[in-house]
């Protein structure tokens, strides 16, 4: 075999690597791992936010000291850095800050879920200790309610439906982050994830329960997958 033939080869193989990594990462916006709340705000951050200025990932797994935190989505912007809890619901909410628990109510059932406010609490730790360059105060918690949901109580700071996260996220106006150091953020955090798998998935809920104990016994929401179910600590 010649030298030109052994160049080739390697080039192709080069190729074929860099391939497989952009085809496994790409599967960061596939439906398959994305139920319809996530969804609609991918495309609702893709249609308004678009790059240099915001770079929008979905549905990543970060590992932490006493175990993984999955994260719905991070928009890493030149205005801060947004981690997005999303929460597809319909009925009525009743909210409280403070209070551990949520309560939704559909004709006239209740079910309970977690506060996505303290839920979000964790994965905000996760990216601040790995962007640990940028000061805390521009890793922000941003939870939207996606679906049909009517809160009747006050609406919780921090707490958006769709349009309003929208104009939340124009509302950050003033540049903080370069360009360059946003590139640098997605770079770290890409770096840090956790392969997208149903074993990760696997994983996380099985930390989750070690953690906040078994899930209560009528679940909220749906799975990444979309199949009914969805683990209600999730």
């Amino acid at each position: 075999m010649n030298t030109s033939t052994i160049v080739l080869l390697g080039f192709v193989g080069l190729v074929g690597l860099v391939i497989g990594f952009a085809m496994g990462r790409s599967q960061s916006a596939s439906p398959s791992f994305q139920n319809q709340g996530e969804a609609r705000l991918v495309h609702e951050a893709r249609a308004h936010f678009a790059a240099p200025d915001y770079h929008l990932m979905n549905h990543i797994t970060l590992q932490m000291q006493e175990g993984t935190t999955q994260v719905d989505h991070i928009l890493v912007s030149r205005f801060g850095v947004f981690v997005i809890e999303t929460k597809h619901l319909n009925g009525w909410i009743f909210a409280n800050a403070k209070q551990a628990t949520w309560t939704q109510v559909m004709f006239q059932k209740k079910s309970q879920f977690q506060n996505p406010i303290f839920q979000n609490f964790r994965h905000v730790r996760a990216v601040q200790e790995l962007l640990d360059f940028l000061p805390a105060d521009l890793v922000k918690s941003v939870v939207v309610f996606t679906g049909d949901a009517e809160f009747k109580t006050e609406v919780p700071p921090g707490v958006f439906t769709l349009p309003k996260f929208v104009e939340h996220i124009r509302g950050h106006a003033t540049e903080a982050i370069s360009v360059n150091r946003v590139q640098f953020c997605v770079g770290r955090l890409e770096t840090a994830r956790l392969a997208i798998s149903k074993e990760t998935d696997i994983e996380h809920v099985e930390n989750l329960h070690r953690k906040h104990g078994p899930p209560p016994i009528r679940s909220v929401g749906r799975m990444r997958s979309g199949k009914p179910g969805r683990d209600p600590w999730l």
